[in-house]
């Protein structure tokens, strides 16, 4: 009895409902209108409605609350079927509104993210940008909240990340000196070296990249490091807070000589927090996430990058107009949006090409291949040029998508997965209309997300909690409970019964790994060399790359730079296993249902739709009435524990996904560290030797097949929290569904006011969706009969 357990630890304890009294409701109507600035009048209407919908549920959640732990409080005695009920009810009020919804900006450095948020919330200039070099130097998150001036929090590296930074880089950097004058002059100061030197002396001063790391343990920082680890900013308008972010997340150049404080202390910087006022662009509950290309040497930076990327609902991958064609970044990208479409949360994914109005229209009409009309301006090639951007990249995207995502994947059924933006335009209007920028696009994708959200979210809330105030409100009807009594023990057998089957059918998808994963390690087994090899060789041969290893070894086997692609050996040796598994990974955790029963949700959902569909037919039987209290409640109740469940699997999906690299990581730590502490003469090619022979050793001694192990019992974990919640949570529900009516709830506080306001409540969901299908179907009638908008003058 999970939950029952879970309530003997808990305080009973009133909730603070001021809330959910009114005197302060013209106020509250106000800042309810000024949280859906960002919507047209139609999305408002529906917004409100539902906002509404919701408010009163909370209030009615809290009334009855305040009655049922007033009429229990003073018991020495609390039945466990009670404290099941306040439990619920208090978890129902405490729930989030609703969750941030999450869009990652995911591009290299330069291809334009900071230019299209600044475009999306309407500042030209608020994130740093420049034509000429890499700015924005961190994750930076911007989201519009209810604060009343602009806001940002800066959050930096413990003491303790910092240390372990500081020691890698130390550790880096002092394996020049061991080397000779030959050896040093071909050493050559590559990235890894250069951004290491940058960080110290920006730190701690001209001379630190000498000192060794418990010299600089005891060196005093330049800059002012508050004991919170958080910088909180503050201005009344956005240009102001601009200028005072811009120190802390616009990358600082390396010939840098001087610089405020703020800059001193920018190597410590993980995560930027932005708030703007009430938006009229980007609407409350939307997180805009400006994400770095290729992660951090930092370990926890880098653990950040990938948990903000998971994380995230919604991917634009950001490619300059310049780089979409065969660069590799641009690939490299992609390739890592598409495994958060697998471990994450994320369920939608777009191309969003930058920079378009960039044409150099006679070059463009000399290889032009396509139509017989002829172009008469610039603006017209760039519109020609965008759309067959568009066609040719939503094609390749879409093909990609397919070779790795289940065919029923959401993201397959968008109808435009590539944008074409242009920011510049955006405020310029030399060439393209603001519609033909797209921006005003991406703007509208983002509000019928947070909308479709919060209509969801309102909807299974309202249901969710008119199923309790059944429940409430039978507990104070005895007579009624008397006279519907129900012999639970034909239903506890059924149950039993499909507890088995759900069990043998979860085992049953698991098994579509079983023989992908076992040709993916076949494969990985026979590549294992080639891919090392491949790893290993650089175009510049040692010259330089001999720091760039060096990190790669320091930091088990991945390196993260500002500058250079990303390098992970883990990842690399595993991806033929990767290659073999993605398809049927995703069939397991899609929400679809194939028809060779191997995806897990199905399973799930074919167990609650079983359980109540029993429940319809004992209530017939047994003489129940079609709204009966009790049936009602248990239909409901099963919706809500198993519901639960899916959100369960996705945190865990993450773990069971990255198993494979994480195992193999594990076992290359000896190996790894072996080669980074080689120096001295050849050092290059003795730690490449270290590596071959370390690899060669773990694979000799089954490396692939302990990560096929360890991947197959992260699956067996899943089953098992899934049993044991699936379990726990029915027979706590059985248990108290089949409590006699013998008193125990003579004390409770009647509740039927409650009941009968929820009751108008959970009508009121159909008529509200209703009017918002009303609403929108006239509104796109307006908008095909009004005049479409000139374009700018011909050029």
């Amino acid at each position: 009895m999970a939950e029952t357990e879970d309530f003997l630890v808990r305080e009973l304890r009133p909730v603070d409902d001021d809330i959910f009294k009114e005197p302060m409701r013209k106020r509250r109507r106000s800042d309810r209108d000024q949280r859906f600035r960002a919507f047209p009048s139609v999305e408002q209407s529906a917004l409100k409605e539902y906002e509404k919908l919701e408010s009163r549920t909370r209030r009615v959640l809290s009334n009855t609350y305040q009655k049922l732990i007033q009429s229990v409080f003073l018991d020495d005695s609390i039945p466990n079927s009670v404290k099941y009920l306040i439990n619920r009810l208090l978890a129902l009020i405490e729930k989030p509104s609703l969750d941030p919804i999450y869009i990652g900006l995911f591009g290299s450095t330069g291809a334009g993210k900071s230019s299209l948020i600044n475009a999306l919330i309407q500042q030209a200039t608020f994130l740093p940008v420049s034509a000429e070099s890499i700015c924005t130097s961190c994750i930076v998150q911007v989201s519009s909240g209810c604060c009343e001036q602009y806001e940002a929090k800066i959050h930096l590296l413990s003491d303790q990340e910092w240390k372990e930074e500081l020691k890698n880089l130390t550790t880096l950097l002092h394996r020049t000196e061991e080397l000779g004058g030959e050896e040093e002059d071909a050493w050559d100061r590559g990235d890894a070296v250069e951004e290491a030197v940058w960080k110290l002396q920006m730190f701690y001063g001209n001379g630190a990249e000498g000192k060794s790391y418990e010299e600089l343990l005891r060196a005093k920082p330049r800059g002012k490091i508050p004991t919170s680890r958080v910088i909180s900013l503050k201005a009344e308008e956005a240009e102001g807070l601009s200028v005072k972010l811009d120190p802390y997340i616009r990358t600082q150049r390396r010939d840098w000589g001087g610089g405020s404080a703020e800059t001193h202390i920018w190597p410590l910087i993980k995560l930027v927090e932005v708030t703007l006022p009430k938006s009229e662009l980007i609407p409350e509950g939307v997180v805009l996430v400006d994400i770095p290309g290729t992660g951090d040497f930092n370990s926890k930076r880098d653990e950040m990058w990938k948990k903000t990327i998971d994380k995230c609902s919604v991917i634009w991958v950001i490619s300059d107009i310049e780089r979409i064609s065969g660069g590799r970044a641009h690939e490299d990208l992609l390739n890592e949006s598409m495994k958060a479409c697998q471990r994450g949360f994320c369920r939608d994914l777009a191309l969003v090409v930058t920079k378009t109005d960039k044409l150099h229209l006679p070059e463009y009409l000399r290889e032009r291949k396509v139509g017989n009309q002829a172009i008469q301006s610039q603006r017209e090639a760039v519109l020609e040029r965008n759309e067959m951007i568009k066609l040719q990249r939503n094609k390749i995207l879409k093909d990609k998508l397919k070779r790795k995502l289940p065919a029923d994947s959401r993201v397959l059924e968008a109808s435009e997965l590539v944008y074409t933006v242009s920011a510049q335009e955006y405020w310029q209007r030399a060439l393209l209309t603001e519609e033909e920028t797209e921006i005003p696009k991406l703007r509208e994708y983002i509000r019928r997300r947070l909308l479709d959200k919060k209509k969801r979210m309102v909807t299974k809330y309202v249901t969710e909690a008119f199923g309790l105030l059944l429940l409430t409100d039978s507990f104070s009807c005895t007579d009624h409970l008397q006279n519907e009594h129900l012999h639970m023990s034909g239903l506890r057998r059924f149950v039993e019964e499909k507890i088995q089957l759900l069990e043998k059918a979860i085992d049953q998808c698991f098994a579509h790994i079983a023989r992908p994963l076992q040709e993916g390690i076949w494969n990985a087994r026979s590549s294992y060399r080639r891919i090392l090899g491949a790893c290993l060789v650089r175009s510049r041969g040692n010259q330089g790359f001999h720091q760039t290893l060096k990190a790669v070894c320091l930091k088990n086997g991945i390196y993260a730079s500002r500058t250079l692609a990303r390098i992970d050996l883990n990842e690399a040796l595993t991806q033929p296993i990767y290659e073999q598994i993605d398809p049927v990974f995703g069939c397991i955790f899609r929400s679809g249902k194939p028809a060779d029963g191997s995806a897990l949700i199905p399973h799930i959902d074919a167990f609650k739709l079983s359980l109540q569909e029993k429940m319809t037919e004992i209530g017939i039987r047994n003489g129940w009435k079609y709204d009966s209290y009790k049936k009602s409640f248990l239909i409901q109740e099963i919706s809500a524990i198993l519901g639960g469940l899916e959100e369960h699997i996705l945190r865990k999906k993450r773990k069971i996904y990255e198993s494979l690299t994480t195992s193999v990581q594990n076992d290359l730590k000896p190996c790894y560290e072996e080669a980074a502490r080689i120096t001295g003469k050849k050092a290059c090619e003795r730690m490449k030797d270290a590596l071959r022979r370390g690899v060669d050793r773990q694979v000799a001694e089954g490396m692939f097949e302990r990560a096929q192990e360890r991947m197959q019992h992260q699956f067996q974990q899943l089953k098992n929290g899934i049993m044991e919640k699936v379990k726990g949570s029915i027979a706590t529900m059985l248990t108290l569904a089949s409590s006699p009516g013998d008193g125990l709830y003579k004390e409770l506080a009647d509740v039927k006011s409650e009941y009968k306001e929820m009751e108008k409540l959970h009508r009121s969901l159909r008529e509200v969706a209703e009017n918002a299908v009303l609403r929108r179907g006239m509104q796109d009638f307006l908008l095909r009969m009004s005049p479409s908008k000139a374009g700018p003058p011909k050029t």
